[in-house]
């Protein structure tokens, strides 16, 4: 009976040796796994936004036009009132427009 016991014990030992054996053959891993995890992922940090310098001579330039065309504005109003209509008024306020939206974009950033 002992015999018996002992051989069924090697037997057992000589099933889980050749499984552990066949699983260091035949890895649970997929292969994809296993070459993703040779080459770990390394971020770099993102670059960081290049901030433009203001050119403040250039501000105050367009600013000071922005500020003669708008003063130029009540007298060409009036003459539209007088039933006259200059010409560049048109121009005239597209321009400033123009001026007001770059002077804010650049402003604001």
């Amino acid at each position: 009976m002992k015999t018996n016991a002992t051989a069924g014990c090697l037997l057992g030992l000589l099933l889980l040796g050749s499984l552990a054996s066949s699983q260091r053959e035949h890895p649970t891993e997929t292969p994809g796994k296993l070459e993703i995890a040779k080459h770990p992922l390394e971020l770099e940090p993102p670059p960081r936004p290049q901030t433009q310098r203001v050119d403040i001579v250039k501000l105050r330039e367009e600013a000071d036009e922005l500020s003669k065309l708008a003063q130029s504005m009540p007298i060409e109003v009036s003459q539209v009132a007088e039933g006259k209509l200059p010409k560049d008024i048109s121009d005239k306020l597209k321009h400033i427009e123009k001026l007001a939206k770059h002077l804010r974009s650049e402003l604001v950033r």
